[in-house]
């Protein structure tokens, strides 16, 4: 009896310890994580044009966040409506850009921001407010106060109407065919394709990326047909280069192969001998290095004669001067080299709907 008492008392005693050793809870709270100033933007009003897609055209910043861990902090930029900002969906259709680690300021390009006004329900040649703020994380989010700008954004141009040339030269794949186009949507169609050697040279024009409804072909003598299932294919006479017109207003058609140079005072042959250019099938673009002078000029032709030839205009923007189907321009520039030296010039004819030139400098 005497050893039961003394086990329980000694079992008192060390539980007694325990409850002395053991301290009071402290009781904690979540640190309150918080931007110190709001975010701010380099302009208030921006206005987008197509030449000002691949430029910053804003430019956002803000402070750092202080958050109880140190780590990297992640921010996120997002834009939005001011009536997408209210309520308990505030902010849920808004266009995010992680901007990432440690990073307090973010530039937006042309493009990027017109897309996102369009999106966002901004009509073209309009201008409406947007809003932006900041978004913090590492553990938990903090978000900025919203800034405020206006924006005018604009059509987004998606091609002129077309008409699709499927043909043996690419395997007849008409999801896959290029397209010549009406660059003033009055039926009159124009543009270009390459038929390698080795094949049949058959071609057909589409009012659609599909055999049907509409399917044009060849009705002999320069004539349009419709010609939607077998039969009236084009025949190029030979592989190479082709200008390719389809006129549906008086359903007429030509098939005009060519060869392309630079001619001009600019230029080593001056203005009577063509500097022949080279075509490389693989990235769609003609092209020649060449000596050329400042304080001179030159331009693009083909087949060696005043029939079908490109100048620019005062956007300097790649035209025809002359074209036997589309006539002539006036008031073109020729083309300049910015100073004498080495240059390899770029002719690109692949896309119907925006043709285009580069010089570079050797």
């Amino acid at each position: 009896m005497k050893t039961l008492i003394n086990k329980f008392c000694g079992l008192a005693a060390l539980l007694a310890l325990f409850t002395a050793c053991k301290k009071e809870p402290v009781l904690t709270t979540l640190q309150e994580v918080a931007f110190t100033s709001g975010i701010t933007a380099s302009t208030k009003s921006v206005t987008l044009a197509e030449s000002k897609n691949n430029e910053s055209v804003i430019a956002f910043n803000w402070p750092a966040v202080t958050y109880p861990v140190k780590s990297p902090v992640t921010y996120t930029l997002q834009i939005d409506v001011p009536s997408d900002t209210l309520g308990a969906s505030a902010w849920a259709n808004a266009k995010s850009f992680e901007v990432g680690e440690d990073i307090l300021t973010k530039a937006i390009q042309g493009k990027d921001l017109n897309t996102m006004a369009l999106d966002l329900g901004i009509k073209p040649d309009e201008s409406g407010t947007l809003v932006a703020r900041i978004k913090s994380y590492l553990d938990r989010a903090a978000f900025s106060g919203a800034v405020a700008f206006t924006v005018t954004p604009f059509k987004i141009f998606s091609g002129f109407p077309a008409l699709w040339v499927p043909g043996d030269y690419q395997g007849w794949n008409l999801a896959a065919a290029p397209t010549i186009v009406s660059v003033k949507s009055n039926k009159l169609y124009e543009g270009y394709i390459y038929i390698p050697a080795g094949g049949s040279n058959l071609f057909k024009f589409t009012a659609q990326p599909a055999w049907e409804p509409m399917a044009y072909g060849d009705g002999g003598s320069g004539i349009l047909i419709e010609a939607n299932f077998s039969g009236g294919n084009f025949t190029a006479p030979s592989d190479g280069y082709y200008n390719l017109t389809a006129n549906l207003n008086n359903m007429a058609y030509t098939v005009t192969k060519t060869t392309w140079g630079i001619l001009g005072d600019a230029t080593p042959g001056g203005w009577d001998t063509d500097t022949q250019m080279n075509y490389d099938a693989v990235s769609k673009v003609w092209t020649v290095t060449a000596d050329m002078k400042s304080g001179a000029s030159f331009k693009f032709r083909a087949n060696n004669a005043w029939v079908i030839d490109f100048a620019i205009d005062s956007n300097g923007k790649l035209m025809y001067a002359d074209h036997p189907v589309l006539g002539y321009t006036p008031d073109l520039n020729n083309l300049t080299v910015p100073e004498t030296g080495n240059y390899t010039i770029t002719l690109d004819l692949h896309d119907a709907n925006n043709y285009t030139y580069k010089l570079k400098k050797n």
